[in-house]
């Protein structure tokens, strides 16, 4: 139940452990282990790496079957191996799971240096915080400078840090159905799937018993983060308002369907860190805005987003695109934000014409 947890299979993970890390809102974790996995061979001056960059409550496992340490398959199948638009022919594609989370990488359900879960004493990250964890991930793996950064969603944020603080060491970037800045509709939103969460009763501070979660407080969350994900036209169309034998609304049954499953494989005290740091997600902070951040990009760039997209709608993928002066791709699909990982086939395309 949860997270992953030292002793469980270790399925595609790498390891790597870096030293004390002081996020830049105060605190300090002592050590960080950084769970990641490849795909491909990294050529001899390591320029033909991929970082792909993944979303909420997604981790290392972008490709490749559910097994053993992996509950579900790949989150972006289609996207990376021989052939493919990621094509690990050619291309070393890496994906960490992020500071903070909770498939592998040091997050609140990981262990103190006292062998004590960080629970409620587990610092605020920021998006800087992860990119800089990742920068020293590229350093131990000798990469001085990415082919190209992929991320959506949550993803896209990250992406977008590498590009705007490290410029020298992102060749390409891909901006996929995400914004330069959290919005209030955003940050409403992710505050309420906070508050469900510290409301269950066995949440208890962020210190609750790993035995027995609070996963009535998550599986509220995650139905109203799904409703945000989905389009209303394709919830009307795949369930209206119809009404299942045993009562229920066919959608109310479909939104406990996947908050049963989050519940599986995911942590609560990470639910509320990361939503928290996507809360907290200004790229222009400390730039002196937006559009100066965005003046700093080197890389060459696409930036796409989602008509249906109602959690990212194609206004915040127009500012990135226009700071940038490249054109805004719209990928058409009635799956609203989840549109981005279902639709593997544009975004393929849009990867491919990036790395011709």
């Amino acid at each position: 139940m949860g997270g992953w947890v030292e002793g469980d299979p270790v399925g595609d993970r790498v390891f790597l452990d870096l030293p004390a890390f002081s996020p830049e809102r105060g605190g300090v974790l002592p050590a960080v282990r950084v769970a990641y996995e490849t795909w491909g061979t990294l050529a001899a001056d390591g320029g033909n790496a991929v970082l792909v960059e993944h979303a909420l409550t997604g981790d290392s496992h972008v490709v490749g079957p559910a097994g053993p340490g992996h509950p579900t398959p790949g989150w972006w199948d289609g996207l990376v191996g021989p052939g493919a638009p990621l094509d690990t022919d050619r291309f070393f594609v890496v994906c960490a799971n992020v500071l903070g989370g909770c498939q592998g990488t040091t997050g609140p359900s990981s262990l103190d240096p006292d062998g004590i879960r960080w629970g409620s004493r587990f610092p605020e990250v920021t998006v800087g915080d992860q990119v800089r964890v990742e920068a020293a991930l590229a350093d131990a793996l000798g990469i001085d400078r990415w082919a190209c950064v992929v991320g959506g969603s949550m993803g896209g944020m990250r992406a977008l840090e590498w590009a705007v603080a490290l410029p020298e060491r992102v060749g390409t970037l891909f901006f996929l159905a995400s914004g330069a800045v959290a919005t209030a509709d955003q940050i409403g939103t992710q505050t309420t799937q906070q508050a469900a969460v510290r409301s269950d009763p066995r949440w208890a501070g962020g210190d609750y018993d790993p035995a027995d979660p609070p996963l009535q407080g998550l599986g509220v969350a995650r139905r109203i983060a799904h409703l945000t994900y989905r389009s209303a036209f394709e919830l009307g169309e795949r369930f209206g308002s119809a009404v299942q034998e045993d009562g229920r609304f066919a959608v109310a049954s479909y939104l406990e369907h996947h908050a049963d499953k989050l519940g599986r494989r995911f942590d609560a005290g990470s639910y509320v860190v990361l939503t928290e740091t996507m809360n907290s997600w200004d790229v222009g902070r400390g730039r002196g805005g937006v559009e100066a951040a965005l003046g700093r990009v080197t890389a060459r760039s696409v930036v796409a987003g989602v008509d249906s997209d109602r959690l990212y709608p194609i206004t915040q993928q127009q500012q990135v695109a226009d700071g940038l002066d490249v054109p805004l791709h719209v990928i058409a699909s009635p799956y609203g934000h989840d549109g981005f990982l279902i639709e593997v086939d544009a975004v393929g395309k849009l990867l491919r014409d990036l790395l011709r």
